[in-house]
């Protein structure tokens, strides 16, 4: 007999504020991540045996810091998390190892919505208006997470902080008409995560 996936009531578990579901999420996942994580970093990355260390923390800040959600099955939680937290490490690395600009700073996420990333959900909108838009804009933030970090940054930085591209360019070490690029090729980029994601697709590849 097959074990039932307790992915989901985990997840809707540790929302409703019990930190034990979480953590036995990340027991059982913490191993695969890992491993995929590891398998997808460069040799910069992978020669850093420290980042490895702290991937259980890096987990954690990350689903703290990231719009809740739920997923159907142990797959789709997996694929989600590898992701965020491959990119977040990127971005890391990268700030470190630039040391040229400090990293992008996100407004918080509302705490309001839960996003359900499952194959047959369908979001039911409230009535409220303030709670419609914190749901659409946590499902963009969690499309942004999933995205390489230069197109997250530059997106971050012209939608979210309102730059002109002039100080896009001046924050990213590249000329103006390069932000402007990057910034209009990164758009159709976050549409087609956001689609994958609101169809319970998860994250498409990078």
């Amino acid at each position: 007999m097959s074990v039932p996936d307790e992915t989901r009531q985990l997840l809707q578990r540790w929302h409703q504020g019990e930190r034990a579901a979480i953590d036995a999420l990340i027991a059982r996942d913490l191993p695969w991540i890992r491993d995929h994580v590891h398998a997808r970093l460069g040799p910069l990355l992978r020669a850093r045996g420290e980042t490895m260390d702290y991937l259980q923390d890096a987990i954690l800040d990350v689903l703290h810091y990231t719009p809740r959600f739920v997923t159907d099955d142990r797959r789709q939680f997996r694929a989600l998390v590898a992701r965020i937290v491959e990119n977040h490490l990127r971005d890391a690395h990268d700030h470190h190892a630039a040391l040229r600009r400090t990293p992008v700073k996100e407004r918080p996420v509302p705490s309001d919505s839960v996003l359900d990333l499952g194959a047959a959900a369908s979001t039911v909108t409230r009535p409220d208006a303030a709670a419609e838009r914190n749901e659409q804009e946590a499902w963009v933030r969690l499309a942004l997470e999933l995205l390489e970090p230069a197109d997250r940054e530059v997106l971050l930085l012209r939608q979210w902080q309102g730059l002109e591209f002039a100080a896009v360019g001046e924050r990213l070490g590249i000329a103006e008409d390069a932000a402007r690029m990057r910034f209009q090729r990164a758009l159709p980029k976050l549409a087609r995560q956001l689609e994958a994601l609101r169809a319970g697709k998860g994250p498409l590849a990078s």
